[in-house]
Parts: C-alpha cells; structure tokens; sequence
C-alpha cells in the first residue's frame, strides 16, 4: 500500500544541503501533487549590555527572506504550491513542533544533512540529527 504524501516540510538555511533537500522535496511533490512548506528558523542571539542586536536582528531577518523569496521561486516555477514561514529560536525545536501541528498534517520532512566532520559531530550535533530522533512523522536527510 502507497502512503499519500500531500504536505512535505521542508527546513531552510541556504546551504548547498538544504538547497539539495528542497530539491528533493520538489521532486517528490511533483510525484505526489503534494504543496511544500518552508521553515526558516532565526536563531537570534540574546541580549547583552552591548546593544547592537536590532542590526543583528535586521541583519538575520533580511537573510531569512531572501531564502524564503528564493525558495518560492523555485518551488512555484515547479507548478508547485508554497507556503513560507519565518519562525524565531532553536531550529530543531521550531521544526518539530511545526511539524507535529495536528492541524497542519505534515506527512514528511525533508531536511539537508549538514556535513559535519566526525570530531564536530561528536560535540555539535545537529539539527537534522535532532529531526530524526524527535519526529513522529517520517524524515529524509538529504546529502
């Protein structure tokens, strides 16, 4: 029996792995007449007695719609529909919980891997690692 996959959530962050996994994503909703949805999560640093966070918050702002501009145009060249969103904190926590809203029934997420050497890995982790183990639904980790 084939599972129907109408809504794939794709995280964005504009490395080369993240472009891969909306690739990915592109090619399955266009198997399955499925929409793809995108997240990109600002993780904005906290606030300090030295000021200058609202450029920062400018800054990361700016970036993050010019990844959601560039991935809308991508996914709706593809005859595809798209939905954005721009969400604030940790990455891998807004994923999951995104991902797990009963309302918006998310079938598949489809995530770039981030290529951490062996000894980063160890210490660092990851956000797609952190995917992986904290999904309900199914995961693909794209290279």
């Amino acid at each position: 029996m084939e599972k129907k996959i109408k809504k794939i959530l794709v995280p964005i962050n504009g490395t080369k792995n993240s472009n891969h996994g909306l690739e990915m994503a592109i090619s399955i909703a266009k198997h399955h007449d499925a929409t793809i949805t995108c997240i990109y999560a600002i993780n904005t640093p906290s606030r300090s007695e030295f000021g200058g966070t609202r450029t920062v918050d400018k800054t990361l702002k700016e970036y993050a719609d010019k990844m959601m501009e560039e991935a809308n145009t991508l996914v709706t060249q593809n005859d595809i529909v798209f939905t954005g969103k721009i969400l604030h904190g940790d990455a891998g926590f807004n994923i999951i919980k995104l991902a797990h809203d009963k309302k918006l029934k998310f079938n598949i997420i489809v995530i770039g891997s981030r290529n951490l050497g062996p000894i980063k890995k160890m210490f660092l982790g990851s956000v797609s690692n952190y995917v992986v183990q904290a999904s309900k639904i199914p995961v693909l980790v794209v290279k």
